[in-house]
């Protein structure tokens, strides 16, 4: 193993230096983009899991209030049966978090194993492992999807999950594999093996915390698209629409015409809540992006310093149509 400043210092009897991990990890806390996503995140994460309980109504009770406005006792009105919005937006942010995470999860369980496995061994287990990923790439993931949500018949979020899982980790294997490529050459690496190193502990205390960005940013991405294809399959009657979430909610405002009779309640609340988890999962991914990238952190560095140096620096313009000034020939006489 290499020698470290900190392991230096420890030999020399002084003090070691922060750890360069912990200063990584809060700069990336300190960005401004990640904090945001994070906070609308955690807005979400916390309806999802006291939403059931503080829903105002039942989402499936009826009542004679039929396609209500927004109101004190119905603040995000009600549909044409009389069902209050709120809750059905309250009771479904559960089911879209879930499919969300745990296809993510699933997705970035298979691509590590089979993306660094495959980049790190080399040789035939590298060939049968980056032809089974290539099979799953060319597979069209959300027909797929489609045609095992329309055979099963109880399309729970479980098993919507695990299909998603299934078609979205080829592509997050192939990235990892080209980066474990590209560190199992290092000099850390080297060391490793020379002093006798296990294979999977090198793995593990060497690859590993260098794929870290990478497979974060993975799992957010894969966040993305799981809720995305979720929804889809809710919206086109696909998936069980007894089972509420912000898709369902949108498939029964298109199914009634909301839109043609003007109840724009039905169908706004859900499409903000869509574009507002899609955001902030969007602001966690760049701020993962700056951190890994430094030229990232350096350019907006640089635009910062550009912006607070406008206005401050005085510029010597000419006015307009001036002629630039003739060269002097004259020559002062000699004395």
């Amino acid at each position: 193993m290499s020698v470290t400043a900190t392991d230096t210092a420890v030999l020399d009897g002084t003090p070691a230096p922060e750890a360069p991990t912990r200063r990584a990890r809060l700069r990336f806390l300190r960005g401004g983009k990640t904090r945001t996503g994070l906070l609308m995140l955690a807005f979400f994460v916390l309806l999802a899991v006291i939403g059931p309980w503080i829903a105002p109504y039942d989402p499936d009770a009826m009542s004679d209030q039929l396609l209500q406005p927004p109101s004190g006792e119905h603040w995000f009105g009600t549909t044409h049966t009389g069902q209050d919005v709120l809750s059905q937006i309250l009771v479904g942010t559960r089911g879209v978090l879930i499919v969300g995470f745990v296809a993510a999860l699933i997705a970035t369980v298979l691509s590590v194993l089979i993306g660094v496995t495959a980049g790190f061994l080399g040789g035939a287990i590298d060939e049968i492992l980056s032809a089974l990923a290539n099979i799953f790439l060319v597979l069209p993931g959300l027909p797929l999807i489609i045609i095992v949500a329309s055979f099963v018949p109880d399309t729970g979020d479980l098993l919507i999950a695990f299909a998603i899982a299934l078609t979205s980790w080829a592509w997050g294997s192939r990235i990892l594999r080209a980066q474990t490529l590209s560190l199992r050459r290092r000099d850390y690496v080297e060391a490793a093996r020379a002093t006798g190193e296990s294979t999977w502990r090198i793995i593990l205390f060497e690859i590993m915390p260098n794929l870290t960005a990478v497979i974060a940013s993975g799992f957010v991405g894969t966040v993305i698209f799981a809720v995305l294809t979720e929804i889809t399959l809710a919206f086109i009657g696909v998936a069980d629409i007894s089972h509420w979430n912000w898709g369902t909610v949108l498939f029964w405002a298109q199914s009634n015409q909301a839109l043609a009779q003007g109840a724009w309640w039905w169908f706004v609340p859900a499409g903000l809540c869509i574009a507002l988890l899609g955001t902030a999962l969007a602001l966690i991914n760049f701020g993962i992006d700056e951190f890994v990238n430094p030229r990232l952190r350096t350019a907006t560095g640089s635009s910062r310093k550009v912006k607070m140096r406008v206005g401050f620096t005085p510029v010597a313009r000419k006015p307009l149509g001036s002629a630039p000034p003739e060269p002097s020939t004259s020559k002062e006489p000699r004395t």
